[in-house]
C-alpha cells in the first residue's frame, strides 16, 4: 500500500474498533493490539504531515478553549421534557396524544432508557464532525467541541455518506466507574464531590483542557436528527415505504443513527399502546441496576414522524414525548456504629458501619455521614435503623434515623477529639464543618498523600499503588514524597505481601526483582514530569489539576511561585481568594518548604522548559488582533489553527463582527465567510493564513506550529 492508501486503511479498522469497544461493548483485539495500529497512524501522519485529516482518530485531542467557550446557535430548539412520575400520570399522558389525534385506537411509541447525563448537539457537515455544542438555555448553547472530539464513542467521521449539514443530538454522560474514580480523587484533592453523573459529566464538558476531559472517561448516546438530508436510502427492511424514503419515524431515525456509527443505547423498545409502555417502565425499574451508567426513568415518545408534527409543542414541552421518573430506592437497616477516617489533607470524615443491606443493585455495608454537624442536625446515632439510599444512585449516605424504632438508652454522638491514628489533636476552623487532624506525620495523612502524588493525575508512577505504599510506611522505608526518590531495587524487592486464599490460609509473597525494577524505573521517569504535575501531585487543599496547570503557566518556576504574594496569585485568572491563600499558606510552612527543597535535591524537575516559556514569553505580532475560523482547513485542523493564532498573540472568536481583524476560510465555509463580506472583514484563505503565521514567528516558532 501507498502512505495514504495505509492510512486510510487504519483509520478504518481503528474507527471499526473503536465501536466495537465503546459503543458495542464488544471488542475484537487486545488493547496492545489497538494500541499498535494508533501507534501505526501516528507514526506515518508524522511521516506524511500533508495526509494528515481533521477527522482521523490521531486529532481526537489538541489545543484548547482559549477564553472560555463561544455561544452558539442551535439549528432548532432543544425543548425540555415534561415528567410523569406515576401509571396514572403516565395513562393521563396517553389520554392526551390520543386526543390530539383524534383517534380512539392505540398510538405506537418508542421507549428509551433516560441517561443521567449533559444534553449535547452535534453538528455534522458532509459526514464530518465540526462542532458539538451544549443544550445551554435550548436556543442557545456553549461550542465544547475541542471536548466532544475527546469522547471515543462519538464519531469524527460518520460510518455512511450523509451530505449536507445535520444537528444530531444525544446525551453526554459518565460511566458509573468513572463517576466513582472521579470522586474519589475530588475528595483526595478537598474538592467538593459531584453529587451525581449529570454533575460529573456537566462539570467535565466546562473544563478548559480537552486532554484532561479525555482522562475523565465520558461517553455518550444520541437519539435525534435535526435539519438537512436526515439519512441515506433505507431498504424496505427497516419497515419503510421504498428505498429513496426519508425518515419517517423515530425507530427509522434510531437504526440510521446507529447505522452511520453513532452511539444508540439499545434497549430502546418500540410499544403499541399503554400496556406495553407500562410494561417496559416495569421492568426497567427492576434491571436498570444491571447497567454501567445511571438511568432515572425511561423517555416515551411518539413514534410517527407526521404525528408529532400534528400534536405539536407548547412553550415548554413537545405534547408527543414525555419523561417517567423511577421512584428513589431506599432500604431501612441498623446503624451499628460511627467511625471516622483520615484524609490525605488531615479531614477526618465520619461515616456509617451498617448491618449490609442490598440496595440499587449492590450491597453497602458503609454510609457516608459527611460531618458531625450534619449528623447532629438529623441526629443521627449508633444503634438506629436508619434510611439509607444512593446518591445519584452511587453513593450511599444515610437520609435519617427511624426515631419509632430508636432504643431508650440511645446516646448522642459525639465527634472524637483525637486522630484514631496518631492520637493528635484535631482542630477545627471557625468557617469550616470539618475537623482536622494537624500532624504532619500521621500515618494515614502520609498513606493517602502519597496515593495521590503518585496518581496518574499526579506524578503518575505506575505501581506505586495503596499496598505497596503501606508497606514503605510500615518499613519506616517513606516518611514523605522526597524519600520515594531514594527508593532502590533492591529495597522494594524484599518487601512482602500477604494474600488470604479461598480456602482461608495466608500466602505470602516476596514482591520481587522484577516488579522492584519497574516501579523504580517509572520512579525515574517522574523525575521529569511537567511542573503542573508536581504542583497538583503535592496535594495543596483545594488545588486540582485544572488550578496545578493555571499556576504553572502563570508562575513557570517553584521558585517563581514560591516568591508570589497573595495578590499576584489572586491577579491570576481561575484563582480566586480561597485557592491563593490555599497556595501561599502551604507554601509558608517551613517542613514544605524543606520538602521542596529535597526533591529538588533528588532532581525533580522543578520549571517549565526554557523552550516552552520563550514560547509563550515571545511578544506576539498578532496581540490585540481576532481571527474567525470558516470552513475546513487541508493542512491542519480547527484546534490547531486556533493554537497557532494564539501562540503570537492573537485571539479566536466564534463570530464575526467590525471588530474582526480577519476570517480564515476554509473549504465549504459557513455564513460567517458572508457576514465578513458584508462587513467587509477581509478574507484569508489556507495560503494567506500559512503565510500569515509565517511573518508573525521565528523559524523556531513555525516550525514548532508546523510540528
Amino acid at each position: 500500500m501507498t502512505p495514504a492508501e495505509r492510512i486510510a486503511e487504519l483509520r478504518r479498522l481503528i474507527r471499526y474498533h473503536e465501536e466495537r469497544y465503546y459503543i458495542l461493548n464488544d471488542p475484537e483485539i487486545a488493547d496492545v493490539e489497538f494500541d499498535a495500529l494508533m501507534r501505526e497512524l501516528e507514526r506515518l501522519e508524522s511521516e506524511n504531515p500533508d495526509l494528515v485529516a481533521t477527522d482521523s482518530p490521531t486529532q481526537r485531542v489538541g489545543g484548547r478553549a482559549a477564553a472560555g467557550f463561544q455561544e452558539v446557535e442551535h439549528a432548532e430548539p432543544m425543548l425540555s421534557l415534561d415528567n410523569a412520575y406515576s401509571e396514572e400520570e403516565l395513562r393521563a399522558f396517553d389520554d392526551r396524544v390520543r386526543r390530539g389525534l383524534g383517534s380512539p385506537s392505540d398510538v405506537a411509541y418508542v421507549a428509551e432508557l433516560k441517561i443521567d447525563g449533559l444534553s449535547m448537539a452535534l453538528t455534522y457537515d458532509n459526514g464530518v464532525l465540526v462542532r458539538g455544542a451544549t443544550r445551554g438555555d435550548g436556543v442557545r448553547g456553549e461550542d465544547v467541541t475541542f471536548n466532544v472530539r475527546t469522547i471515543r464513542a462519538i464519531p469524527l467521521r460518520l460510518s455512511e455518506p450523509v451530505s449536507g449539514r445535520i444537528e444530531v443530538r444525544g446525551e453526554v454522560y459518565l460511566p458509573r466507574k468513572a463517576f466513582e474514580r472521579i470522586n474519589r480523587e475530588r475528595e483526595e484533592t478537598g474538592e467538593p464531590l459531584f453529587q451525581n453523573p449529570r454533575n460529573a459529566a456537566a462539570g467535565t464538558m466546562r473544563n478548559l483542557e480537552p486532554a484532561l476531559v479525555a482522562r475523565r472517561g465520558l461517553s455518550a448516546f444520541v437519539y435525534q436528527v435535526v435539519g438537512g438530508p436526515q439519512a441515506p436510502p433505507l431498504d424496505a427492511s427497516n419497515g419503510t415505504a421504498g428505498l429513496h424514503a426519508r425518515l419517517l419515524t423515530h425507530a427509522d431515525t434510531l437504526r440510521s443513527l446507529a447505522r452511520w456509527g453513532l452511539p444508540v443505547e439499545k434497549h430502546w423498545h418500540r410499544c403499541l399502546g399503554i400496556g406495553e409502555l407500562l410494561d417496559f417502565c416495569k421492568e426497567w425499574q427492576e434491571k436498570r441496576r444491571t447497567l454501567d451508567f445511571d438511568t432515572d426513568g425511561v423517555v416515551i415518545k411518539v413514534d410517527a414522524l407526521e404525528q408529532r408534527r400534528a400534536l405539536g409543542t407548547t412553550s415548554k414541552f413537545p405534547r408527543w414525548a414525555i419523561a417517567f421518573k423511577f421512584p428513589a430506592e431506599q432500604k431501612t437497616t441498623l446503624l451499628k456504629k460511627i467511625d471516622v477516617n483520615v484524609g490525605r489533607t488531615g479531614a477526618v470524615t465520619p461515616f456509617a458501619v451498617l448491618d449490609p443491606v442490598f440496595l440499587a443493585g449492590s450491597t453497602i455495608s458503609m454510609a457516608t455521614l459527611h460531618n458531625a454537624d450534619d449528623i447532629a442536625r438529623k441526629d443521627i446515632r449508633e444503634g438506629d435503623w436508619v434510611v439509607v439510599e444512593k446518591a445519584g444512585d452511587v453513593i450511599p449516605r444515610v437520609v435519617g434515623p427511624v426515631l419509632s424504632r430508636r432504643p431508650e438508652s440511645s446516646q448522642a454522638w459525639v465527634m472524637p477529639t483525637t486522630c484514631p491514628r496518631c492520637g493528635s489533636h484535631l482542630h477545627r476552623a471557625e468557617d469550616e464543618a470539618v475537623w482536622r487532624c494537624e500532624n504532619t506525620s500521621c500515618p494515614a495523612k502520609l498513606q493517602r498523600g502519597l496515593e495521590h502524588f503518585a496518581s496518574r493525575g499526579a506524578m503518575n508512577i505506575e505501581g506505586l499503588g495503596e499496598s505497596l505504599i503501606a508497606q514503605l510506611i510500615e518499613s519506616r522505608l517513606v516518611a514523605d514524597y522526597a524519600d520515594v526518590y531514594a527508593l532502590t531495587t533492591d529495597q522494594l524487592a524484599n518487601l512482602t505481601s500477604a494474600t488470604i486464599r479461598g480456602d482461608g490460609k495466608t500466602i505470602t509473597r516476596r514482591f520481587g526483582e522484577k516488579n522492584a525494577a519497574k516501579v523504580v524505573a517509572q520512579i525515574e521517569r517522574s523525575r521529569q514530569n511537567e511542573l503542573w504535575r508536581l504542583i497538583y501531585g503535592l496535594g495543596v487543599r483545594h488545588i486540582g489539576e485544572r488550578a496545578a496547570q493555571v499556576l504553572a503557566r502563570a508562575f513557570p518556576s517553584m521558585d517563581v511561585l514560591c516568591a508570589a504574594t497573595i495578590e499576584q496569585l489572586q491577579s491570576t485568572q481561575e484563582i480566586g481568594p480561597v485557592l491563593a491563600e490555599s497556595v501561599r499558606s502551604w507554601l509558608d510552612e517551613p517542613r514544605n518548604r524543606e520538602l521542596l527543597d529535597r526533591l529538588r535535591a533528588a532532581g525533580v524537575r522543578m520549571e517549565v522548559p526554557e523552550s516552552e516559556r520563550r514560547a509563550a514569553a515571545v511578544p506576539g505580532p498578532l496581540t490585540g488582533k481576532t481571527y474567525v475560523l470558516t470552513g475546513t482547513l487541508e493542512s491542519m485542523t480547527r484546534e490547531e489553527a486556533t493554537a497557532a493564532i494564539e501562540r503570537f498573540g492573537g485571539k479566536v472568536a466564534g463570530s464575526v463582527s467590525k471588530k474582526t481583524t480577519g476570517v480564515v476560510v476554509g473549504s465549504d465555509p459557513g455564513t460567517k465567510a458572508e457576514k465578513a463580506r458584508e462587513l467587509k472583514v477581509p478574507l484569508l484563505d489556507e495560503a494567506a493564513f500559512r503565510e500569515l503565521i509565517r511573518k508573525s514567528g521565528n523559524v523556531e516558532q513555525v516550525e514548532e506550529v508546523e510540528k
